[in-house]
């Protein structure tokens, strides 16, 4: 390398590796973290609500307007009353189902205010026996007041 051309490496380098770029990269690091803690703790509690039948506590677990994509059919709910006047925990019951449990949560895209989480999850019957396994996708997000909850979901779930 030349002489000039060393000493503007070195300068570049100085200029990317400075205090205020490294902070910077560590703020956005900081705020994906967060933004993934708050998707996740969204997607434990959607399980717990699931899990308990509790179609409100459920609802409330979600942001509006809120879209499912499975069955060959495209949901959009508008609000929470919407949403928890669905008959879901009879159909589920129906086929054989008592409860539910995540195997995997991947984020796939991480953003401050929405989070691409590749999941996948299990149904058991009420003799904790395995009755599916599913591959999904849910798109978490951070509504105005700062609440992270489930924007979206696609599945291969009945």
């Amino acid at each position: 390398m030349k002489m000039n051309t060393l000493k503007t490496f070195a300068l570049l380098c100085c200029f990317w590796l400075s205090p205020a770029t490294l902070s910077a990269q560590a703020t956005d690091t900081d705020v994906n973290a967060e933004a993934l803690d708050g998707a996740m703790a969204a997607l434990d509690e959607f399980m717990v609500a699931f899990n308990g039948r509790d179609m409100e506590a459920w609802a409330a677990t979600l942001n509006y307007p809120h879209v499912r994509f499975a069955s060959g059919t495209v949901t959009v709910w508008q609000n929470a009353e919407e949403f928890a006047r669905e008959a879901t925990f009879a159909n589920l019951e129906a086929i054989g189902w008592d409860h539910s449990h995540w195997l995997s949560r991947e984020p796939v895209l991480v953003s401050p205010g929405k989070v691409h989480i590749h999941t996948v999850f299990e149904r058991f019957n009420g003799f904790n026996q395995q009755i599916g396994t599913y591959q999904s996708l849910y798109i978490v997000t951070r509504d105005e007041d700062g609440n992270w909850g489930t924007q979206a979901r696609s599945s291969l779930a009945p």
